[in-house]
């Protein structure tokens, strides 16, 4: 036995090198996705899974009695169910996976948790990592005129670019009838005027541009405001434009969430790679995803909202021919447990909840692991937020293994992530 061999043997056997590691390196490559963009839709506040996508026994909140709060349906694809207020949803549960065994072990707080699911990783003290949506912003070229990653609802530090730099941020906007903030000239503001604002900043970023490197950060804002000038001058302000769609197509979409959604698909048509849509922004339930009390009471108002906007965002997609290179994500950063509090509503939960993948062109299973009969804790094929991310990047192209630089350090795009494998086999 040669000496690699037997210390390999010798760490394997001491518990040096992990089993899933090993799996990892000794089973076949898993190819990767073909789709070429992202729509990440955003359930911020905790989306109860239990009443959702991973419905359980009934339970009763009156009496306090655990288990979920509405009855469950039978979908597309045989023995998955999900809540009764998805029907649309389950009859299109054959081109989308419910990844029913997400966790982490962030304590159950909203902000942590939230820049766990964005970023993948625990918060550093000595690194900014950057969002997912940052990433796919940098590995996955999109034309100089057109942004990256669009941002539909309010910025946040967790969706930021981190030590990826400027250039790899959002553009956001949360007015769809204005488009995002910036990028048209106001109206008190007169074109000789504006013209002589840009002459003067020209001048300034010209000076900077021969003073400092490419890679300072003072030089990649310059890269966003060269940028920024392209939207301006550009047509990319008519993306923003619904009423160029068929008035019965806008209305099969819904509501704010619905037409947010549709703004979504003419951003990844146009050529943007990222672009992520906050849901209830206006709180329609008095209380959002975040469930506490009586919040619960009006939570099915969400879920069919959810069921309206998500269904025609598919049909949509596919009709365009676009729904295999579209990959659809559902997130939030935990779920809520089965038992009611005294008020009727449920608490946080990161043991176990869900996430949905659809369109993509995956290798859709309907459902992906499992949860015990509470949906308490995963009992079958685990997917942790590392796993999330390095799944989500397989199905775009990019490599979860590939390293990133923050300065001379190498930094690995997902946490040891591995992609669930049977989407892509």
């Amino acid at each position: 036995m040669n000496t690699n061999r037997r210390t390999f043997l010798t760490q394997l056997a001491g518990g040096l090198i992990a089993p899933s590691l090993l799996a990892e390196t000794t089973a076949p490559k898993i190819p990767f996705g073909k789709a070429e963009a992202c729509i990440f839709l955003w359930f911020g506040g905790g989306m109860a899974q239990i009443d959702t996508f991973d419905p359980k026994r009934l339970g009763d909140p009156g009496k306090r009695i655990a288990g979920s709060a509405y009855k469950a349906i039978d979908t597309a694809v045989s023995g998955v169910q999900v809540c009764e207020h998805l029907p649309r949803v389950a009859d299109r549960l054959d081109r989308m996976t419910i990844l029913r065994t997400t966790h982490h072990r962030v304590i159950d707080e909203h902000g942590a948790a939230t820049n766990r699911v964005y970023t993948g990783r625990p918060v550093s003290g000595t690194v900014v990592y950057p969002s997912i949506g940052s990433i796919v912003n940098h590995q996955l070229e999109s034309e100089a005129s057109i942004p990256g990653y669009v941002l539909i609802g309010y910025p946040s530090v967790s969706r930021g670019p981190g030590f990826l730099g400027a250039r790899n941020g959002y553009v956001y906007l949360t007015d769809l009838r204005l488009g995002p903030a910036g990028l048209s000239r106001p109206t008190w503001l007169e074109s000789d005027r504006a013209a002589r604002r840009l002459k003067l900043l020209e001048t300034i970023r010209e000076s900077t541009r021969q003073a400092l490197p490419q890679d300072h950060p003072i030089s990649q804002y310059d890269d966003v405001i060269s940028q920024s000038q392209a939207l301006t001058e550009g047509s990319f302000r008519e993306v923003f434009e619904l009423d160029r769609e068929p008035a019965s197509l806008r209305e099969s979409y819904g509501s704010e969430f619905g037409q947010r959604c549709l703004t979504a698909r003419r951003l990844v048509q146009r050529g943007v790679r990222f672009v992520e849509v906050l849901h209830n922004l206006n709180f329609t339930n008095g209380t959002g995803w975040d469930t506490h009390n009586e919040g619960q009471m009006k939570q099915h108002l969400l879920i069919q909202d959810v069921d309206i906007a998500l269904s025609a965002l598919m049909d949509d997609l596919e009709n365009q021919q676009m729904l295999d290179k579209t990959l659809i994500v559902l997130a939030s950063e935990f779920g809520r447990p089965a038992q009611f509090d005294a008020r009727g509503g449920r608490g946080h939960q990161s043991a176990a909840f869900s996430t949905v993948l659809a369109g993509g062109g995956l290798n859709h299973c309907g459902a992906w692991g499992e949860t015990d009969e509470l949906s308490k804790k995963p009992v079958s094929h685990p997917v942790s937020i590392p796993d999330f991310h390095a799944t989500t990047h397989q199905a775009l192209g990019i490599d979860p293994h590939k390293e990133l630089s923050d300065g001379d350090r190498p930094i690995p795009i997902t946490d040891g992530g591995v992609p669930v494998r049977h989407l892509f086999t």
